[in-house]
């Protein structure tokens, strides 16, 4: 599905159509891990740099960051991201631009965010903002590392406001999600270690068993969620990895497990954290084990704000008609680094269409997952439109 949505067809002459169609294709064929976008970098920077803009810059190693006049260089500065890394997955596809890099591929659509952000930079080149419009092109959203690491390095210190978007394959291209209220999840990682006392697997009266301990520990800490956490409180706790033991006749001195820790509201993510080490050290003891408990902060929820969204809303509605908006069915509970930024400066994310009528539908995160091309169209043209909205709302607030 190559074709420009037909409300959008005059903002997308032939020559920028192939432009973005043939960069998206490219950087889908050349994937690369978070902080080891080099390549991607390159190319990026490369295609910005055709938008003469003001300045660009490398941040954070490989990321890019250039900046689109504004028709008032005293305006509000506004900031549009987009993610560039891939991830450690084998494509399956079948796509003539498939990946060329073994192991590695675009299975949740960043080729596709960088894409619409550079096509939003031509969009505001030929239409610009009421202010200057930087345009993030940011690494290792996967790691959840990038966004602290772009604003570590002071790019963003003039920006009044961010806008970014991620592609649904369960929407129809044309359909957006601009709502208030959390978008995705916070995510904690989280590692448990149970000691005990080894012994033969003859003799089990003999050890205090870290094994049986880590079985029990697994099925304690599901209750986190359906006895400890309010029902209209969206969490996940997930036990993803065991470890243990290094032959079937020994039971070993130690075992471990780790998983992933989501809630959609600081205070649920406050309460199942201090739920992990609380059932970990009750475990242990029942067992006559010792328990240590690690966990590692990750990105905090992604939450809307209604002005900045209704930001996002108009320019929907403008683009699209207010038909294209939709709602999210279920809580999203992946996560996304965008909520760093939002935890500095006002700002909106939105969920963009892209499921491709031509291939049947995948998961993100998965070997065969594909987004329509058509999608680099509806993104660019949103994002252009709201840090036009944006910009101009904020110059009326503050003159």
């Amino acid at each position: 599905m190559k074709t420009v949505p037909e409300k959008l067809q005059g903002l997308f002459p032939a020559a920028l159509r192939d432009t973005l169609l043939e960069l998206r294709h490219d950087l889908h064929r050349h994937p690369e891990l978070s902080f080891r976008e080099e390549r991607t970098a390159v190319r990026l920077e490369r295609a910005l740099a055709e938008l003469a803009p003001l300045a660009l810059e490398r941040v954070a190693g490989t990321g890019v960051v250039a900046r689109i006049a504004g028709r008032d260089p005293r305006a509000p500065v506004v900031a549009l991201r987009g993610d560039i890394d891939a991830l450690p997955i084998a494509e399956q596809t079948g796509k003539e631009h498939a990946s060329q890099n073994p192991g590695v591929m675009h299975a949740c659509g960043h080729d596709v965010h960088a894409t619409w952000v550079v096509g939003a930079g031509h969009l505001l080149r030929n239409d610009p903002a009421g202010g200057d419009v930087l345009l993030l092109l940011q690494p290792a959203e996967e790691s959840g590392r990038g966004a602290p690491a772009v604003l570590e390095t002071g790019a963003l210190d003039d920006a009044r406001a961010i806008f970014g978007a991620h592609v649904d394959g369960a929407l129809a291209v044309g359909q957006v999600i601009a709502e208030t209220g959390p978008i995705a999840a916070a995510a904690d990682l989280f590692t448990i270690e149970l000691r005990g006392r080894g012994a033969h697997a003859a003799r089990p009266h003999e050890a205090a068993d870290p094994v049986v301990g880590l079985a029990a520990l697994v099925t304690s800490l599901q209750s986190i969620v359906s006895r400890r956490v309010e029902p209209g409180r969206a969490a996940v706790v997930t036990v993803a990895r065991l470890r243990a033991g290094s032959a079937p006749n020994v039971i070993p001195d130690e075992a471990s497990l780790s998983g992933t820790l989501r809630a959609s509201d600081a205070e649920t993510r406050r309460r199942i954290q201090e739920q992990i080490g609380a059932i970990a050290a009750h475990t242990a003891s029942a067992y006559g084990l010792e328990a240590r408990v690690q966990v590692e902060a990750g990105t905090p929820a992604l939450v809307n704000q209604p002005q900045p969204i209704g930001w996002c809303r108009a320019a929907v509605e403008r683009l699209l008609g207010v038909e294209a908006l939709r709602t999210l069915a279920a809580p999203n509970m992946a996560a996304e680094d965008f909520g760093f930024y939002l935890e500095r400066m006002p700002g909106g994310f939105l969920r963009v269409g892209a499921r491709d009528p031509a291939t049947q539908a995948a998961p993100a995160h998965t070997s065969r997952f594909y987004a329509a091309d058509a999608a680099i169209f509806v993104g660019a043209a949103i994002l252009a439109e709201t840090a036009r909205v944006a910009s101009d709302a904020l110059g009326q607030a503050h003159p």
